[in-house]
């Protein structure tokens, strides 16, 4: 594991040989993941098999996007009535919002929700392989996870394969201005896992030992981070971290993909969470059950990320319970 800028670099490289006699490398890559998010939870991946060429021109077309005239960028917009659990297209964070940023959220294709723009020409083929190349990433990084987490094998993919709550995001932040530089406000992510690809202007911070950290950008990389339903599953052996956006002189694009947890999913669900409880131990934070005594899906807190990041909320609450002493806690989040 490499240092590169602030965070460590993590080379995926194992993951993809098939010569790897005895898997020497797969078990010194395993460790290099679960050493990065035991000491950072955020680390540059490279050798991740997202094609180079890919990102750089998903980056390209997205800014072309963003630098058309306001009225072009509306035709995007969502689809009065959308059935999207987010709606999906463009839109820009409201002006009373302390985030300075615009974006296009995208869902599976398949599910047939999205709103493309017509222009520039390849937005949408571009959008799409990513959409499918960080898909394939997201699976095996939740594999490699399940695997430091001490879970059985297979664990994580039969318990999360419903991919129809992933959503990818470009994202445009504006140039500081002299009275403030909020991009994205400090947050935690509620998913499982986030990928960011981001182009050369910097910006993302994350909170290390109460001082901020620059994820700076190394070419050809994509930051990975953990999210609060990894912690949670974890018995808090994994832990997410709070980030924010820094808003620099010039714009800063980026691509962002939220690889997420199905709506249903409780903690009842996830009985093999136990194996990481040593004798006599108890789960650290566990979803608070329903007043009705039905389960609360593990994902109450899976949404954390998409409010502050996407303009989407009036208020959010997180519960979680300390089952050793029988108390809950809220954290709110407001939107303001």
């Amino acid at each position: 594991m490499a240092a590169g800028g602030a965070l460590p670099v993590v080379d995926l490289a194992p993951f993809f040989n098939e010569d790897d006699v005895g898997r020497g490398g797969v078990v010194r890559a395993t460790e290099a993941v679960r050493e990065a998010c035991r000491t950072h939870v955020f680390f540059c991946a490279v050798n991740h098999g997202v094609p180079a060429e890919l990102m750089s021109r998903a980056l390209e077309l997205s800014a072309a996007f963003f630098a058309l005239p306001d009225d072009e960028k509306a035709r995007a917009r969502p689809a009065e009535g959308t059935v999207a659990p987010l709606p999906a297209g463009y839109a820009r964070q409201p002006a009373h919002s302390a985030d300075k940023h615009e974006y296009v959220l995208v869902f599976d294709p398949k599910l047939g929700f999205n709103e493309y723009p017509a222009e520039p020409a390849g937005f949408r083929e571009a959008v799409e392989e990513c959409y499918a190349k960080f898909t394939e990433l997201g699976l095996l990084v939740q594999e490699v996870l399940n695997e430091c987490m001490g879970l059985p094998p297979g664990f994580l993919r039969d318990y999360n394969g419903d991919r129809g709550f992933d959503i990818m995001a470009a994202l445009r932040y504006f140039p500081a201005t002299e009275e403030e530089n909020n991009g994205l406000s400090a947050h935690e992510d509620g998913n499982c896992i986030t990928f960011v690809i981001q182009d050369g202007v910097g910006g993302l911070e994350v909170l290390k030992d109460g001082e901020w950290v620059p994820a700076e950008p190394v070419d050809g990389s994509i930051i990975v981070n953990i999210g609060d339903v990894i912690q949670v599953l974890s018995n808090n052996k994994l832990k997410s971290a709070t980030h924010r956006v820094v808003r620099k002189p010039v714009h800063r694009h980026s691509l962002a993909f939220f690889f997420n947890i199905h709506g249903d999913n409780s903690w009842e669900g996830a009985g093999a969470v136990e194996s990481l409880l040593g004798r006599g131990q108890r789960p650290v934070a566990v979803p608070a059950a329903a007043g009705d005594g039905d389960a609360t899906p593990v994902n109450e807190a899976f949404i954390s990320h998409s409010p502050p990041s996407f303009g989407y909320c009036e208020s959010d609450r997180v519960t979680v319970k300390d089952a050793a002493a029988g108390r809950e806690a809220s954290i709110d989040r407001s939107c303001d």
